[in-house]
């Protein structure tokens, strides 16, 4: 286990997703966090190839398709493995990261890559402290141009999440789990309420872990400040919310893995539905009254219900 999933069980008061994890797993992140360091840069490179070598098993970042960002708020010293720096124009200003550091995806980068050679796929960004400026870190074996395309809506959603709950790590992920995405293009699933009332009912596991379903936006061009602002703003009140037509971003306060997680049961969700659709419709799914069950018994906190 890597040393960065400790991290947001020193709140274990305001983490949601620590509150719905096995007994077992708990106790050993809990202990962790007690008598360990914060994670340092290999352990968090580690943990973000780790991301991507999950979810490129999904077949959710086909090609180059998806992007990973960490907000580190301790201090890192990660000129190590990234010696190479240079002025970095931020897409827009974030005050509420100045002097943070962000590890990001470079653009047209395979996120199943990112495990074997870190260095030629990632970069470093330092905010500077007046928030309006960087430097950029990157390796000499970088192999990218610039960072990810997507980097104005990871900069927007950890300066809010960071700004408005004083969260000292943030992962987010952009991917593209197929079912799902295939879901979205069917007009009924773009419904926020519909969407999360046919995904629910396949695995109890999947309303413990996300209690407040997912966030559904309709098609907006990737990249644009439009997806950006929407984006934003659904991630406040979830941790997964679906592009449609396009694929998801996940965030965690805990670890890079654990975003990936929310995509991986998500993409299970989709991927039963799936299957319901095209064979005719069929399946029963859970009841109701059977995933009330499952809430008194796990007590999960969730308005879905």
């Amino acid at each position: 286990m890597l040393q960065s999933e400790h991290v947001a069980a020193i709140d274990l008061g305001s983490s949601v997703a620590s509150a719905h994890e096995d007994t077992h797993k708990r106790a050993t992140e809990v202990r962790m966090s007690l008598n360990e360091s914060y994670p340092d840069v290999d352990e968090l490179l580690a943990s973000i190839g780790e991301a991507g070598v999950r979810l490129s098993a999904l077949a959710a970042t086909a090609g180059a398709a998806g992007n990973i960002s960490l907000c580190i708020g301790w201090p890192l010293e990660v000129r190590r493995r990234f010696p190479l720096a240079e002025p970095y124009a931020l897409p827009q200003p974030a005050p509420e990261l100045a002097g943070k550091l962000i590890l990001v995806t470079g653009s047209g980068r395979r996120l199943r890559d990112l495990q074997a050679d870190p260095g030629a796929n990632l970069g470093a960004v330092v905010v500077s402290a007046d928030g309006a400026s960087a430097q950029l870190y990157s390796s000499p074996r970088r192999l990218f141009e610039r960072v990810t395309s997507e980097f104005n809506s990871h900069l927007a959603v950890l300066a809010d999440q960071v700004g408005r709950t004083g969260a000292i790590f943030q992962a987010l992920i952009h991917a593209q789990p197929p079912h799902l995405v295939y879901l979205s293009h069917l007009p009924a699933y773009r419904d926020q309420r519909v969407l999360n009332e046919r995904l629910l009912r396949w695995e109890p596991e999947t309303i413990v872990h996300l209690p407040e379903g997912v966030g559904a936006l309709p098609f907006i061009l990737p990249g644009s400040p439009a997806l950006m602002e929407a984006t934003v703003t659904l991630l406040r009140a979830h941790r997964l919310v679906l592009w449609s037509k396009h694929g998801v971003m996940a965030r965690s306060d805990f670890s890079v893995t654990r975003a990936a997680d929310l995509i991986e049961y998500i993409e299970a969700a989709a991927r039963y539905e799936y299957m319901d659709v095209v064979t005719g419709g069929k399946g029963e799914g859970l009841t109701r009254d059977e995933l009330r069950a499952v809430v008194d018994a796990f007590h999960v906190q969730t308005k879905l219900l």
